[in-house]
């Protein structure tokens, strides 16, 4: 038996507009319905205590202090209970040492392995003390940082310290002092002392030479105890024609950036007086080569060997005349 198919409806209804706007109004009730209940909590959230505030209980109930031996129970409320038994340090050393070094870590402090150059020696020491005081720790922390920076032959140097003093007890300046006992050498001192007071721009620009100069003076602070005496040696250090220019003038400098800046200007205008003269003699040059290429040749006669020139003489024997054969010599 077959079944009949089915009839395909090819009109179908219009949907009723009044039951789409009753459902689309359902809905707009249900969600402002959820909107309003969400705003509830909101306020319900916003009265609730914070945190550090306690609740208000109708009935509060004591609170209970941590059943520890050596500790009282039931103090009152405004007086503090120790969280720890007495006799027990909250923070203990190896604890407090290992965040010290973990913070001192994290700095990215330069490490020193030792060496002879003090200008190397001071720059280290400068920058590690930038870093302990940035960390604002005590005296005895710096020590202990310090020492941890220390390497291979730097190393050894503060085991022998260790050994013949009380390392516990020894302030900043105290490990400044060792330090500069074991890496200031006295002969290499007095070496950069010498340079710096024979030092001499050279062919140095003003930034280099000053850069320089700054470095040696660190080693021999004695040699310049004032502003006006590093202002002097620095002009000793100029080139005569940089320092004619620093020094003209009503206001010679007494300041040691005034005295920078003016050589710095000074190096300036005498370069570019440089290059311009150097352009002017190179046009000159170049203007004589190029006269010279268009100036005519001069003619320039040149016989071949043994040939007769127009003057009827041999250019081999100029002073012969033609025919004239040479005289032989009689032996007698």
């Amino acid at each position: 038996m077959v079944r009949p198919r089915k009839q395909i409806n090819l009109n179908p209804q219009e949907p009723d507009l009044a039951n789409v706007v009753a459902t689309l109004q359902r809905q707009l009730l249900e969600q402002q319905l959820e909107t309003n209940r969400l705003r509830e909590q909101v306020a319900r959230l916003n009265q609730i205590p914070q945190a550090n505030e306690e609740p208000l209980q109708d009935n509060p109930v004591p609170p209970v202090a941590p059943q520890v031996p050596g500790v009282r129970q039931g103090v009152p409320r405004n007086v503090e209970v120790p969280l720890v038994p007495e006799g027990i340090q909250a923070n203990p050393p190896l604890v407090r040492e290992d965040l010290l070094f973990e913070r001192f870590r994290r700095m990215k402090a330069p490490e020193f392995e030792g060496t002879t150059d003090p200008l190397e020696a001071d720059n280290w020491l400068i920058d590690i003390q930038v870093i302990l005081d940035f960390m604002g720790i005590t005296e005895r922390e710096k020590v202990l940082c310090a020492s941890f920076a220390l390497k291979k032959d730097a190393r050894h140097w503060w085991m022998t310290v260790q050994m013949r003093k009380d390392v516990a007890a020894m302030s900043w300046q105290d490990f400044v002092a060792e330090f500069r006992m074991m890496y200031y050498n006295s002969e290499i001192l007095a070496a950069q002392q010498d340079e710096f007071t024979s030092m001499k721009q050279g062919s140095m620009t003003v930034l280099e030479a000053v850069k320089k100069f700054e470095q040696l003076a660190r080693l021999c602070p004695e040699l310049i105890p004032n502003e006006t005496a590093k202002v002097r040696r620095m002009m000793k250090m100029f080139r005569t024609d940089i320092a004619k220019q620093v020094s003209a003038g009503s206001s010679p400098p007494t300041q040691v950036s005034d005295c920078i800046s003016r050589a710095i200007r000074a190096e300036y205008w005498i370069n570019q007086d440089k290059e311009a003269r150097a352009q002017i003699f190179k046009a000159k040059k170049e203007e004589k080569t190029v006269v010279k290429q268009f100036q005519p040749r001069q003619n320039q006669e040149s016989y071949p060997k043994g040939q007769i020139n127009n003057s009827g003489q041999n250019s081999k024997h100029k002073n012969r005349r033609p025919f004239d054969r040479p005289r032989k010599i009689r032996s007698s």
